[in-house]
């Protein structure tokens, strides 16, 4: 029996789960109806997102129509259907399942909506969808016994990687402070319209041989490294240089550029998060990364080349996060 409808509503997708008895996933569907791709419309904005939550899962609904809903992501920011105002970090993760806001459809469902959350700072910062996904990983760890009290720090590489401090104790989970690495952007805007780009070239991975995989991991690993040494001192503004220069001298192929440049942006990342955190004094006891399996790893090979230490890459944070988040807001009974 479906017990909850849960969206990822994000600004480019949106991923709609039909869950079942503690938090099985019954049935997934992906639509490209983020909150800047919706549905054509007759020019109101909002029948856009009523079109697209009918096509998410309004068949589901009618089939069962007392499930609560519950949905994620930029779906509550201004652009979105209903705009939530964030909450303040530092904060108790239970307080944002307290928080939750409301909106009904033109067909009068309920649906609850994940506030984002808000660092105040000279820089501040902000997130919206990420707070759940890390609320999935500490449903995982807790649900482990997973040694309450030492505190984690979760990884979310992506196109925005944001990093999230949690303290753990024996009462509560609170989400201390988090940072922003536009990494995945910067990358991609970097391969695809500066100099830099114009030489590479991606591989698909077909037809390539031991060889070429073998040195494409060595670029990598030389790029991740560069902010460990003297040269890297100079910051990321004056390295990315040397994606160009090491071709030019025939020191990386094209394939090559594209491996170094991501390792010495990733590598940048993590050195400039390992001096944040020894600031700040804070050690976590392990670090757990979600998102697409492939980026995840090259974040931990190069946490592992960082000292790091523990680093473990967990799948289904999401539906885990939207989950917990409903038995905190009292939308499913705890036995179900």
């Amino acid at each position: 029996m479906t017990q909850l409808i849960a969206l990822d509503w994000g600004t480019s997708s949106l991923r709609a789960y039909r869950l079942g008895a503690y938090g099985a996933t019954l049935e997934l569907r992906a639509l490209p109806c983020g909150v800047m791709q919706l549905p054509a419309t007759d020019g109101d904005d909002k029948t856009g997102f009523e079109s697209a939550f009918e096509q998410a899962c309004g068949d589901w609904l009618r089939a069962a129509p007392d499930t609560p809903v519950i949905a994620a992501g930029m779906v509550g920011s201004r652009q979105g259907w209903h705009e939530v105002p964030y909450l303040e970090v530092p904060i108790a993760v239970d307080r944002i399942g307290a928080s939750l806001s409301t909106l009904r459809s033109r067909n009068g469902q309920l649906i609850h909506i994940v506030p984002g959350l808000i660092q105040h700072s000279m820089l501040p910062n902000v997130m919206r969808g990420e707070e759940t996904q890390a609320i999935g990983v500490l449903n995982t760890l807790d649900a482990a016994s997973d040694a309450p009290g030492q505190d984690v720090l979760i990884g979310l590489p992506g196109t925005h990687s944001k990093w999230v401090q949690i303290h753990r104790s024996k009462t509560q989970n609170q989400v201390a402070h988090f940072d922003t690495f536009m990494t995945g952007e910067v990358y991609a805007a970097l391969c695809g319209h500066t100099i830099l780009g114009r030489s590479m070239q991606a591989s698909d991975g077909r037809g390539e041989s031991e060889n070429d995989a073998d040195a494409a991991q060595r670029a990598f690993e030389r790029g991740a490294l560069v902010a460990q040494t003297a040269a890297g001192q100079a910051g990321v503004l004056s390295t990315i240089f040397s994606a160009r220069t090491l071709g030019l001298t025939g020191v990386l192929d094209g394939t090559g550029q594209r491996e170094y440049l991501s390792g010495l942006l990733i590598g940048h990342e993590i050195a400039a998060l390992q001096s944040m955190l020894r600031a700040q004094g804070w050690q976590p006891s392990q670090v757990m990364l979600v998102g697409e399996a492939g980026l995840c790893e090259r974040y931990a090979q190069v946490l592992r080349a960082y000292d790091f230490g523990k680093v473990e890459v967990l799948a289904q944070a999401t539906q885990r996060g939207l989950w917990q988040l409903a038995l905190t807001a009292g939308l499913l009974k705890q036995a179900c």
